[in-house]
């Protein structure tokens, strides 16, 4: 497990001091997406190629007799990956309330806080319908959480552990809890990806975990399955999850030098460096970047919902960005009022 984290911290070294510039950053995050969507779901019984993933997010009626539960869990995993990825760009600590919102995307396509579960749950094993895990009662839930949540904070802000493993603990802490009755696995996964983006382990947003869950499902369940009973209260709860974080940390290791090879190349096909102008904007600037790259100009309203933010508060950063210049006004009128990339940064979005 020491040999990976340390190859974990070398390559994260790597990857973000990498010149990138923001229409290739944008191309290779979306892919990141796609991957994380289609095998996600794929872990949970999900039948649609990465092919009719990337239709279906793109809207694209697939027609398909029989897979349109399929088509809504990859759309609304995807919306959950949006999510997920303003929630980091935040920098708030976790709250219960972001995982519920998740999770309401995860089962829903809703960004709406769902109750936990009010009755009890059992995994059972497809094939011979023997329980495989029999978590905690739902009375018990509520309080699991609070400690989970209160745990993640403390320990990304003390530091004393390094946040691949506090993002391995609280998977497989969710996992355990299955405090839903449906989405656990995907909202465990989302909830891992959030931790490290959110510890300074977001690798520009291009990398996926759930590809190595995926080919590695055999392990996945294995190592998550830890304990001498399939029930909470015996012996779950203090069980040594030592298997688990190695499987983690492989997983991360794996996925960490795949997205160095590939930031590796796409940096090297660029002609300017503009890594230093890329430092100096934050988060929501970086993200317009890559809305303008898509298009020559937007209304406030078209960057609210790129950004996922009010229009009041877009209004609000519009006056900033054209005081800063990272933004211009394309029309002035009320009706039809529109905003362009800044002169001095069009050639970022290029």
């Amino acid at each position: 497990m020491a040999g990976d984290l340390m190859t974990i911290e070398a390559n994260r070294q790597l990857v973000e001091a990498l010149p990138i510039d923001v229409r290739m950053l944008a191309s290779l995050r979306e892919t990141a997406r796609l991957v994380a969507t289609h095998y996600s779901t794929q872990i949970e019984g999900n039948r649609l190629t990465e092919a009719q993933v990337e239709q279906a997010v793109a809207g694209t009626k697939l027609k398909l007799p029989g897979r349109e539960r399929d088509e809504a869990e990859v759309r609304n995993y995807y919306q959950a990956l949006l999510e997920l990825e303003r929630l980091a760009e935040s920098g708030s600590p976790l709250v219960e309330r972001d995982i519920q919102r998740l999770q309401g995307l995860v089962l829903e396509g809703r960004a709406e806080a769902r109750a936990y579960r009010g009755g009890q749950n059992v995994i059972r094993d497809s094939r011979s319908g023997a329980i495989v895990y029999m978590p905690p009662e739902a009375k018990d839930v509520p309080g699991l959480m609070r400690e989970l949540v209160g745990w993640v904070n403390e320990s990304i802000a003390k530091r004393e552990l390094p946040v691949p493993l506090v993002a391995g603990i609280a998977h497989y802490q969710y996992a355990t809890i299955h405090p839903y009755y449906d989405g656990n696995g995907r909202t465990a996964r989302l909830l891992a990806t959030l931790i490290l983006h959110r510890g300074g382990y977001g690798l520009k947003g291009i990398y996926s975990l759930d590809a190595y869950y995926a080919r590695n499902l055999a392990g996945y369940y294995q190592a998550l399955a830890v304990g001498p009973s399939h029930n909470y209260y015996m012996g779950r709860a203090e069980a040594d999850i030592t298997p688990f974080l190695e499987y983690f940390c492989q997983g991360m290791a794996d996925a960490f030098e795949a997205v160095k090879s590939q930031a590796q190349t796409a940096a090297g096909r660029q002609v300017q460096d503009l890594s230093g102008e890329l430092r100096r904007l934050g988060p929501r600037e970086r993200q317009l970047l890559e809305l303008f790259s898509r298009q020559h100009f937007a209304t406030a309203s078209e960057m609210a919902d790129y950004l996922n933010l009010s229009p009041r508060t877009v209004m609000g950063l519009c006056r900033k960005w054209l005081a800063d210049g990272l933004i211009e006004m394309q029309d002035a009128s009320r009706k039809g009022r529109s905003y362009r990339l800044g002169a001095s940064y069009q050639r970022m979005a290029r």
